[in-house]
């Protein structure tokens, strides 16, 4: 049967990256399954227990699951209903001189959850590394056009104007705390560790003979062999699985982003001041071909709305583990931490791809500004009156019916807005006709908004600092494959 033939999940066929997908992937999760059974064998003969030389060398030689013992693990598992004592089963065929020693003391969450922890935590790490390209991407944006004026909006409705440049340190703001909140969440991470059934070590305690000291040492040594700084002092049979929602409210954070991000972007191409990349020969209708949708920020926007709903996964599963556990969390678990992983990766992908080519429309955008910035230079042109010995009281009733005149112009006409010209033929204004041009100048209405993007995204600025860390390592995500 062709893969054509059954259902696959769109993150895999279409959304997400093929990194993200192999550390998913079933190879390298019973790979990661018999490497913790190669660390736990190791430090169990370290601290004395009777294996063989030949047995570690076994198991260290024969670490990746191989094509052919995909089979046996199923034909065993559908014989035992036991998905870890089926890759138990199969490594002791791969690696005979272990076959009694593999999984010595252990129980299935040894494998099942701490191979999960290290998937978690390279994912995280994954997506951090994504993210600072995003955010690089967009402040080399944000200072290109820091200086560029344009319409803010408050209620959707045109406000006093911020820069191009500024609304992208916007972005840039929240994805900051994005990068935080990932990096939090995977430092956060500890090692489930050698605990036994039910987190109690008892069936290791039996095995060493009652040495408490030796119990704990061997849960330091499989813990550092993993790549952990710490595990938990307390477990159940499983690590507690608040830890998963902690981890997909991250996620989901992100999720919401991107979609805040996405929808900006969309608006700004409807008013023709800013597109996302669109390709040479890229259709953007079947039946429209002048149309240039935003199609990438919209799929950003569709998987950032589903990345935001799978939190309520997590904390029903994590509400409704009983006592030292029950195994209702595994099958949503399954579906649930991979799926949140894989569409945060596919978001990353395309919120690196949009921010690669955004092109911006400077005509566009100063005669949008030049419609409303007769109105907004009101109080500015009351002032300029004032200055000249004028009543303020005169001049902002003046400028108030030359206002509503021009307001009728454009709502009930269709017309531009003639303020200005309204102003420059009035007797009353003749003082300061000689200023108009400068009162109108749109760089005299974005306060410090340059200042503030040069600070936080020049040298020594958040930006920078944030990045740091990642400096000469950030892996410039792929681009996505434009499926809608």
């Amino acid at each position: 049967m062709s893969d054509n033939s059954i259902y696959q999940t769109p993150l895999n066929s279409r959304y997400s990256s093929q990194p993200m997908k192999e550390l998913f992937s079933p190879r390298t999760r019973f790979t990661t399954w018999r490497k913790l059974w190669l660390y736990l064998a190791e430090s169990e003969k370290e601290l004395g227990l009777d294996i063989s030389d030949e047995a570690v060398e076994q198991m260290r030689e024969h670490l990746e699951i191989k094509d052919e013992e995909f089979q046996t693990a199923a034909v065993e598992e559908k014989r035992r209903r036991h998905d870890v004592m089926a890759h138990v089963h199969t490594y002791g065929l791969a690696a005979p001189a272990a076959a009694g020693v593999i999984h010595w003391g252990a129980t299935s969450c040894y494998v099942t959850d701490n191979a999960d922890l290290i998937l978690y935590r390279d994912a995280m790490d994954m997506l951090c590394h994504k993210v600072c390209g995003a955010i690089h991407k967009l402040s080399v944006f944000a200072q290109k056009y820091a200086d560029l004026p344009c319409l803010a909006y408050t209620h959707l409705q045109p406000a006093q104007l911020t820069t191009v440049g500024k609304r992208a340190a916007l972005w840039i703001q929240d994805l900051l705390l994005d990068l935080r909140n990932f990096e939090r969440s995977r430092d956060d991470l500890r090692f489930r560790g050698v605990k036994g059934t039910t987190g109690t070590q008892a069936s290791f305690l039996q095995i060493f003979n009652g040495d408490h000291d030796k119990v704990e040492r061997l849960d330091d040594l499989v813990t550092f062999k993993a790549g952990f700084r710490e595990a938990f002092t307390i477990t159940s049979q499983t690590y507690s699985r608040k830890l998963d929602a902690d981890i997909v409210n991250t996620l989901a954070s992100f999720g919401a982003t991107c979609e805040r991000i996405g929808g900006d972007i969309r608006h700004l191409a409807s008013f023709k001041e800013l597109e996302e990349p669109f390709e040479k020969d890229q259709i953007g209708s079947s039946a429209m071909a002048y149309k240039r949708n935003p199609m990438r920020s919209e799929r950003m926007c569709s998987l950032g709305r589903h990345l935001q709903t799978l939190p309520q996964n997590a904390l029903h599963t994590y509400s409704a583990q009983w006592f030292e556990r029950s195994l209702d969390d595994s099958a949503n678990r399954r579906i649930t931490l991979p799926e949140a992983y894989l569409t945060a990766d596919a978001c990353c992908l395309l919120l690196d791809n949009i921010s690669s080519g955004l092109v911006v429309y400077p005509k566009v955008i100063k005669s949008r500004v030049m419609q409303e910035l007769p109105f907004m230079a009101t109080e500015n042109i009351i002032m300029a009156m004032v200055a000249k010995g004028h009543s303020r009281q005169d001049a902002h009733e003046e400028i108030r019916v030359l206002s509503h005149q021009a307001s009728h112009v454009v709502k009930m006409e269709g017309g531009q807005n003639d303020l200005i010209e309204r102003v420059r033929n009035s007797k009353f204004f003749q003082p300061i006709h000689d200023e108009i041009d400068r009162l109108l100048d749109p760089s005299t209405f974005i306060g410090r908004a340059p200042e503030q993007v040069k600070k936080f995204t020049g040298a020594g600025g958040e930006v920078v600092r944030a990045l740091a860390h990642y400096e000469g390592k950030v892996k410039i995500a792929e681009a996505a494959d434009l499926h809608v």
